[in-house]
């Protein structure tokens, strides 16, 4: 590919807005389309190039790489950017779209001619600002060199998992799944303690240093200890992730109850007025009322 690779971001929410200064800061041609454009729009100073619409976006991009919402979203998106689509254009999907999702957007690429590589990320808000991102990617060989220069900018290590389409979303599942079993059990065990009158402090104490302790438990009990919800990973979108997990698991017979129960405690958080909070903030599903003892 060309010195100055060029790069289509579709979607910058919290990741996608990272991914794209990042690509724009490693010497990237990058332009960004949203949905809503108010959101894309501070990135143009930092040298991103904001359109209006997903074509303008693609029209001649090297890369075109989605981060939105769910499976559905993407290939509403990819449609409307149809008309400036080349064909061969390395097609790089991160966002979350499950099993059912992603064989649409595979589709699609087959029949527009594009490479697709199905590309999900692990991390949240400050590995995504900082690079710092695990790619999970299954794609073609030829190409794994024409994305270098992408995946150098957004992530600290890729791993192919495979050559085809649909083992890293899985993969994804199966790692999404843990991230948000730890979340609740943390949001649970602090909003026990809460409840019991219990320090929060004695508990992580309790299991600091041992077996029982990871850098995640103590992030997200900051999180929760400090009320400070700023979102690195969204209730509503956890939520989501959450029924994708539950729908994989049942397609191959397997049970998730715990996974279910998650979801419906991201649903209750959303409905208290958390959607858009931390997915920290399933804390409060663990009262009736919403609110925490005093």
């Amino acid at each position: 590919m060309a010195d100055r690779t060029s790069v289509a971001v579709l979607g910058t929410g919290i990741m996608g807005a990272a991914m794209a200064r990042n690509l724009c800061r490693a010497g990237l041609d990058v332009r960004a389309w949203n949905r809503t454009r108010a959101k894309a729009q501070p990135l143009a100073d930092d040298g991103v190039r904001v359109t209006d619409t997903p074509a303008e976006a693609v029209e001649g991009a090297d890369v075109v790489l989605t981060m939105l919402y769910d499976g559905p979203a993407t290939l509403e998106t990819m449609r409307a950017a149809e008309p400036g689509l080349g064909r061969d254009t390395v097609w790089l999907q991160c966002t979350t779209a499950g099993t059912e999702g992603l064989p649409p957007l595979a589709e699609f690429a087959v029949e527009r001619g594009l490479t697709f590589v199905d590309a999900p990320v692990l991390g949240t808000r400050q590995p995504a600002e900082t690079g710092q991102l695990l790619v999970l990617a299954a794609g073609p060989e030829r190409a794994r060199a024409r994305l270098d220069p992408v995946l150098d900018a957004i992530a600290a290590r890729t791993v192919w998992v495979a050559g085809e389409p649909g083992a890293a979303t899985r993969l994804k599942l199966v790692c999404n799944s843990w991230v948000l079993t730890v979340t609740h059990g943390t949001a649970e065990a602090l909003a026990l303690a809460d409840g019991l009158g219990v320090d929060p402090q004695s508990f992580l104490e309790a299991v600091a240093g041992g077996p029982l302790d990871m850098g995640y438990l103590q992030l997200k009990a900051a999180a929760i200890r400090s009320r400070d919800f700023t979102p690195s990973f969204a209730v509503e979108t956890a939520e989501k992730d959450a029924r994708l997990i539950v729908e994989a698991g049942g397609d191959v017979g397997v049970r998730l109850d715990v996974m279910e129960a998650g979801a419906e405690r991201f649903r209750r958080a959303a409905e208290q007025g958390h959607g858009d909070a931390d997915m920290a903030a399933s804390y409060y599903a663990s009262f009736a009322d919403g609110r925490p003892p005093k």
